[in-house]
């Protein structure tokens, strides 16, 4: 495993202390082990992605995405090699040819871009990671034309990549406290779009009726980045 940790002390209740363990940064083989889990978790989650599409949109986004993660799984099994950049390369480019609508390009140029951003590492820490967000915004927001409020994935995605960078900034080094904040942004992101009205895509045409039901890609944000925060947990342990 490559994935590099720290240790530090701290009191347990009682009379005795333990080892801490921290991710500080993580490799190749675990962000393909994060994919991975992420395709699995989407599956999972296909009623409940149906089940919100089909509130304000086509209702097809659940079966949707879990096509284009199940290509990321496919195409994975072909990988070689250590480059992070080329391993999400790989998985923008898996969703965008196996989706239809507008989400397959917009994830796809969301982990397109991420990997960029990640080009020729073969370990990110979470500074490389806050720059994975904001490269995957960037590549959201120029591909889709929208911006924070319109009720789309947009709404999950920025504030888990302001949450990725204020932790960076601040120093924060372990992964899974970061990515505990990071969800919990996302997850406040996505409640907000309740109250909003859809700008883009087949939800703009529902106008305010559309209000008092989540977005489907803000959702879909929420499930991968706790399924991340769930892989990063589970190698924590080990």
């Amino acid at each position: 495993m490559q994935c590099s940790k720290i240790g530090e002390t701290f009191p347990y209740s009682y009379s005795f202390r333990a080892l801490q363990i921290m991710i500080t940064s993580i490799g190749t083989k675990e962000i393909e082990q994060i994919l991975l889990d992420i395709s699995s978790n989407i599956h999972s989650q296909i009623s409940y992605l149906t089940d919100i599409d089909s509130q304000i949109g086509d209702g097809d986004h659940g079966y949707n995405i879990d096509r284009g993660f199940a290509q990321v799984r496919k195409d994975l099994s072909k990988f070689e090699g250590y480059d992070i950049g080329s391993l999400l390369a790989l998985a923008g480019s898996s969703l965008i040819s196996s989706m239809g609508g507008a989400s397959g390009p917009l994830f796809g140029t969301a982990f397109r871009k991420a990997g960029n951003a990640a080009r020729g590492k073969s370990l990110v820490n979470l500074s490389d990671i806050a720059s994975m967000f904001e490269a995957a915004e960037n590549g959201v927001i120029d591909i889709g034309g929208s911006k924070v409020g319109d009720k789309t994935m947009l709404d999950s995605l920025h504030p888990a990549a302001l949450a990725a960078k204020s932790a960076a900034d601040n120093g924060e080094t372990d992964l899974v406290g970061a990515f505990q904040s990071i969800v919990l942004a996302a997850e406040s992101g996505l409640e907000k779009t309740k109250s909003l009205v859809a700008t883009k895509g087949r939800a703009q045409y529902v106008g305010e009726r559309g209000q008092g039901f989540y977005d489907a890609g803000a959702a879909t944000v929420c499930i991968i980045l706790r399924s991340v925060l769930e892989t990063l947990r589970h190698l924590d342990d080990e």
